[in-house]
């Protein structure tokens, strides 16, 4: 387990790690209020390591495709 899964069935639509109903929204949330990577992973026994990292790579890449542009 360790890729992002998007489907409309699974938690609206949020992208999850594939094979759980763990959000990236909720991965992302729990580390930027202070919590570390080890007490997600014991929150979420189906969570693994590099479910984690795939959920930070998935976030990356969607920031990294956004694009701004000036209004005229």
């Amino acid at each position: 387990m360790g890729g992002i899964a998007v489907d409309p069935e699974v938690m609206g639509g949020k992208p999850v790690v594939a094979g759980t109903r763990i959000t990236v929204e909720e991965i992302l949330s729990r580390l930027a209020a202070g919590e570390s990577p080890e007490a997600i992973l014991e929150a979420f026994p189906r969570l693994t390591p590099e479910g984690l990292c795939a959920a930070l790579a998935y976030a990356a890449e969607v920031l990294g495709a956004e694009r701004v542009r000036r209004l005229p």
